[in-house]
């Protein structure tokens, strides 16, 4: 059965229109109303241990620079209590971590963002816990007789929860030992984390990024938490982080999305292929990446297009880099019209494109942890300022043109360092012509509607008929959009 025929799943409609920014919060923006800790210096190198005390309240400060890059929907890293600067050792699911200014930091932002249009997606740890988990800090106090030791797959007592106790004898997150895998075939367990999906669905989040979902082995829990999250918000977004084939779970009736490395990986090998560097992606989950001319892209994102249902494909989260990967622009060598090229590609493509923080005014990074670095906010004479405004223009124009956000997609021509597509909508069509090219080149425009263009990076004006070749620059692109 291919994807337009299988049933019709729904999609929030929302997300088609979307335009996502991704923050880890401890790097983002530290507002110094959260006093009294031991915190690593601002900007200083990354490190697995330590904070550098980004906050909410931070966040909410920060909300113009935001808005004025286009975004309408921000993605958080884990927000909970926990015991680590990423925070994905969850010791509370009801309580946001009160060194990001706890729940009430999180209700201000909500407010202060959804009265600028802009959503909220959590993050939602539903595999694993934490050693500061209450309930499995009473598995260990405790001991066989807890209350909750049916909440883990416990094989031997007592618990070893540290390196030096013994041979592991319960399952743990890809065996780290902090990291508790729940037993979701323990109701309670169950009914504990779908309670957890409501409760922050009724403190007004719009969604939920769910870690690892395919790691919890069992299509009716989450379909299940779908039912009781879209029965709060029906336009509630669900997305999973699945890094392969994820059809099992996008059938409607579990996740609305995934996160589409199957977009960025291809990304890199072309916008990226001159100046690839290899090590940066092998010690991430991208792993090796061959370099692609325009024609092998041109046939790996057809492919990724026609992957799921259309419906899917236009809710996915597309992104270029993320905190589990190096930044895009270190993995492409620093090479930043690599990066530019790439976000024009993101921009104008089918699904929701997400912009991970710092890479609007080129912060670097390579794999984790560097590319989880402070934003540069009192250094902006360190910001790239052509990518920054690069960005501005395209999420302008993807707002302000239907066909960039949902129009059908057909690529045109394919061959070399060129590549030429169009988004074809009945409000009007757009062409996107990309040079990846060390000299300019006139790329021809297929499938035209005769008529005035604009094209959105330059503001200038082109009438266009069928055949029309239009001059783009060295590592360069061209949006042409109806007037």
């Amino acid at each position: 059965m291919s994807p337009s025929e299988q049933p019709h799943p729904t999609t929030p409609e929302w997300v088609k229109d979307a335009v996502f920014y991704q923050i880890f919060p401890d790097r983002f923006a530290r507002s110094g109303r959260v006093t009294g800790l031991n915190l690593q210096p601002w900007g200083s190198p990354p490190q697995v241990h330590g904070y550098m005390g980004g906050d909410l309240w931070g966040v909410t400060e920060k909300l113009d620079h935001i808005a004025a890059l286009g975004v309408s929907a921000i993605y958080f890293c884990p927000v909970f209590q926990s015991a680590s600067n990423h925070r994905y050792h969850t010791h509370d699911y009801y309580r946001v971590d009160p060194m990001l200014g706890g729940n009430e930091a999180l209700r201000a932002l909500i407010d202060a963002a959804h009265e600028r249009g802009i959503r909220i997606v959590l993050d939602g740890v539903f595999n694993h816990a934490s050693r500061g988990f209450f309930q499995f800090n009473d598995l260990l106090e405790q001991g066989e007789a807890s209350a909750y030791r049916d909440w883990f797959h416990v094989s031997g007592w007592p618990l070893h929860a540290y390196d030096d106790a013994g041979p592991a004898n319960y399952h743990a997150w890809w065996g780290i030992r902090a990291l508790p895998k729940f037993n979701t075939s323990t109701p309670a367990v169950r009914e504990f984390l779908w309670d957890v999906g409501e409760y922050w669905m009724r403190f007004g989040i719009d969604g939920w990024r769910l870690d690892v979902p395919n790691e919890i082995d069992d299509d009716e829990f989450w379909r299940e938490f779908r039912r009781r999250v879209k029965a709060v918000n029906p336009e509630a977004y669900i997305v999973g982080e699945l890094w392969g084939d994820a059809h099992r779970w996008l059938q409607g009736d579990q996740f609305d999305a995934v996160m589409n490395y199957h977009f960025t990986r291809p990304c890199l090998a072309f916008f990226g292929a001159r100046t690839l560097q290899q090590a940066a992606n092998e010690y991430s989950g991208l792993g090796h990446i061959e370099p692609m001319d325009a024609a092998t892209f041109a046939r790996r994102m057809e492919e990724v297009t026609r992957l799921y249902h259309p419906e899917i494909v236009r809710a996915q989260l597309n992104l270029l880099d993320s905190h589990d990967t190096a930044r895009f622009l270190t993995a492409a060598g620093g090479d930043a019209t690599a990066f530019r090229l790439a976000s024009v590609f993101q921009m104008t493509y089918v699904g929701a494109p997400c912009i991970y923080y710092g890479d609007e005014v080129g912060l670097p990074g390579g794999h984790d942890p560097d590319c989880r670095r402070a934003f540069p906010w009192q250094d902006e004479a360190s910001w790239d300022c052509e990518t920054l405004g690069l960005l501005q223009r395209l999420t302008k124009a993807r707002h302000a043109t239907p066909a960039l956000r949902r129009g059908e997609f057909h690529i045109t021509h394919a061959g070399g360092d060129e590549l030429v597509y169009v988004r074809e909508h009945e409000s009007g069509d757009a062409h996107v012509a990309i040079n990846t090219g060390l000299t300019p080149a006139h790329l021809p425009l297929s499938r035209v509607k005769p008529g005035r263009y604009c094209n959105a990076l330059t503001g200038s004006h082109i009438e266009l008929t069928e055949g029309t070749r239009v001059e783009v620059p060295a590592r360069g692109a061209v949006v042409l959009v109806r007037e």
